[in-house]
């Protein structure tokens, strides 16, 4: 993707100012609040993964005959209002929460209801469904939620280390036995054991593999997932974690400049080739800097390298289909 594609995010102040998910986003701070709005669906389905199995997920989506998960990523202005009207097509009960800062309350079955809230401080935030413990948030109701502050258009919060685009990585983990005991109204009633890892809502397709060449199935590809660069930018990463699995986050090329960690900022820029990343809503904020990469000789100024995971099992799909899980490419351009 090249510069002039990344999506062009809060200049008007109107609800295309809060979506992130074609890509890498730069942004432009507003001289004063707005309020943002957005229309979710709640809605249900099935998604193929890559063995052929077809498992039930719940989504945010952005309209009621589709299904998205994760939620569209959005990103809004500090002070901003942020109003949400929130449809549920579904027979079950369900809400959107952000921690702190955003709570729907009960939608009913079959019914709608619009609420608003204050953005908060920047950020990075995940918004999801708690109406039912943990379960509607490992079915797929959770998305990315940040915060810009007020003034800047390069800081994560005020005085931290600059950027000059941005994008989320939200990893998930699926057992698609509760998935298929929550369909049925059931509580899980076996060991949560993950059988699918996904980031942005895809798997890895490694080169050969069906999908290799489509971004709407390769998360290496996928262009909200994979980062591009040139010598010179530094890309903001905001990092959710909705699976229980908690995850080693790993990088080529370079070493991450670690921010913050589940909300709160570090008092300390470490600069780390692998983050500790917590289950079941862990947050973590860095900086990937596109510098030359410091053990390349010749300087390397292009070149392609892997985000994985350390857990083995979270590059796996099926058990089995190594390099088919959560996994993304870095691109120096």
């Amino acid at each position: 993707m090249k510069r002039r594609d990344f999506l062009k995010a809060g200049t008007a102040g109107l609800a295309g100012a809060i979506t992130g998910s074609t890509g890498m986003l730069t942004w432009s701070p507003r001289a004063r609040a707005a309020t943002i709005t957005k229309t979710l669906y709640i809605t249900d389905g099935f998604i193929n993964q890559i063995d052929g199995t077809s498992v039930y997920f719940r989504g945010y989506s952005n309209s009621s005959g589709t299904l998205d998960v994760p939620g569209e990523s959005m990103i809004v202005q500090e002070g901003d209002t942020v109003e949400i009207t929130l449809v549920n097509t579904l027979a079950t009960e369900h809400n959107f929460v952000i921690d702190g800062m955003a709570d729907s309350g009960v939608v009913g079955a079959f019914s709608s209801r619009t609420f608003s809230f204050t953005a908060g401080n920047p950020g990075t935030y995940m918004f999801y469904d708690n109406a039912n413990g943990v379960y509607n948030q490992l079915l797929g109701l959770h998305g990315g939620f940040a915060v810009m502050p007020q003034n800047s258009s390069n800081e994560l919060y005020p005085g931290s280390r600059t950027f000059v685009q941005q994008q989320f990585w939200l990893f998930h983990d699926i057992d698609p036995a509760w998935n298929d005991r929550l369909r049925q109204g059931l509580t899980p009633n076996t060991a949560y054991v993950p059988r699918y890892f996904t980031l942005n809502g895809l798997g890895g397709r490694p080169p050969g593999a069906p999908g290799n060449a489509d971004p709407n199935v390769n998360s290496m590809i996928d262009p909200r997932s994979a980062l591009h660069g040139s010598i010179g930018d530094r890309t903001l990463v905001r990092i959710l974690n909705a699976g229980l699995a908690a995850q080693s986050v790993h990088v080529h090329g370079n070493h991450m400049e670690w921010l913050t960690e589940n909300g709160q900022i570090r008092p300390d820029v470490w600069e780390k080739d692998c983050l500790y990343l917590d289950g079941n809503r862990g947050i973590l904020d860095m900086i990937y800097p596109y510098d030359v990469p410091p053990d390349s000789w010749p300087p390397a100024t292009h070149g392609e390298y892997p985000m994985h995971l350390h857990s083995e099992m979270s590059q796996t799909a099926a058990g089995g289909y190594y390099l088919f899980g959560a996994i993304t490419d870095i691109f120096f351009e």
